[in-house]
């Protein structure tokens, strides 16, 4: 089978397409054809050495996994023919990939297979954060920063979903017509006096502030979030980890919390199952995954770099097979 192994942790220049022996899977594993899968931000970290998931070389990353199963343990739950998703951590980048069945779950039928991938982490990471960690209720004002990007589309649609008024914060032009069509009340450019915007749109502050970014834009997010809110970190994607005054936080009666899934779901097994079943809900509502770049198989380090230099907006998919 074909597969991109990361040879070097030296960024996407470290991938080389090579033909690798087909997996056979062992006692208790489900053997999936892989179909489609997402490409994300920690794919582009293991790719550097920079994630806390560091395998040794050589390996082949991929955690979005949509496919259909070719082998199965009778008593798994699955069967051959069977269209799944797998949270496969590790291996998705290639035509075939071995989970348990506990990282398997049954893809909704209205999806396609590239939908299907782009359903993955981001989707869990937007509902963990937002449900899990925010406690957003309907009618509340949610503000994304980075919400041209795959966490912050996930976020805009999951809230929505969930009945909440959303305040999308971009620094890219160009994006307001893609970020309304996934049913963002307003849009903000970072660049036109964001700050003071948002908290004109909301009317004194936002209940919940979902934060994938970072970097310089922190303090004055914070101060968008009102009394009783909710200022979630998802991440740094702008490169800086900063730090929070703990007086602002007290005397504002906010609270920050943090919303690492990856982390959480190594002591909460069950969540993600909990967290798929609430996506599936939405799903059959009507809301879809969008997908906003497709590449080949052989083309994932430019999938890779061009995730790293900013011009993916939403969610970009490797196509394995049709």
């Amino acid at each position: 089978m074909k597969a991109q192994v990361l040879t070097a942790e030296n960024g996407p220049a470290g991938f080389e397409l090579q033909e690798v022996p087909d997996l056979v899977a062992g006692p208790g594993q489900v053997l999936v054809d892989i179909k489609s899968c997402g490409v994300c931000f920690p794919d582009l970290l293991m790719s550097q050495g920079k994630y806390q998931l560091r395998p040794p070389l050589p390996f082949t990353p991929g955690t979005e996994v949509a496919g259909v199963v070719r082998t199965a343990p009778d008593d798994s739950g699955f069967a051959p023919g069977d269209r799944v998703l797998v949270m496969s951590m590790l291996g998705g980048f290639a035509e075939q990939v071995l989970a348990v069945p506990q990282q398997l779950f049954p893809m909704p039928e209205q999806l396609t297979f590239d939908e299907g991938a782009a359903m993955g982490i981001n989707f869990q990471t937007a509902l963990f954060a937002l449900k899990l960690r925010a406690q957003t209720a309907p009618g509340e004002v949610v503000a994304v920063l980075g919400a041209a990007g795959g966490v912050g589309v996930a976020s805009i649609l999951v809230a929505k979903a969930m009945g909440a008024k959303v305040i999308a914060v971009v620094h890219r032009t160009g994006a307001e017509e893609m970020l309304r069509g996934l049913g963002a009340d307003e849009v903000v450019q970072l660049a036109d006096g964001w700050k003071d915007r948002v908290l004109e749109l909301s009317e004194g502050g936002v209940d919940v502030l979902i934060d994938p970014v970072g970097g310089e834009v922190f303090d004055d997010a914070l101060r968008t979030v009102a009394p009783d809110g909710r200022y979630v970190v998802i991440g740094f994607a702008a490169g800086g980890i900063p730090t929070v005054k703990l007086n602002r936080v007290l005397f504002r009666n906010i609270a920050v919390v943090g919303a690492a899934w990856g982390e959480y779901i190594r002591t909460h097994p069950d969540v993600p199952g909990l967290l798929h079943d609430e996506l599936v809900e939405m799903i059959d509502a009507g809301m879809r995954p969008p997908v906003n770049s497709t590449y080949a198989l052989a083309d994932l380090p430019q999938a890779l770099a061009d995730l790293a230099e900013g011009r993916v907006r939403g969610k970009a998919v490797v196509t394995v097979a049709e």
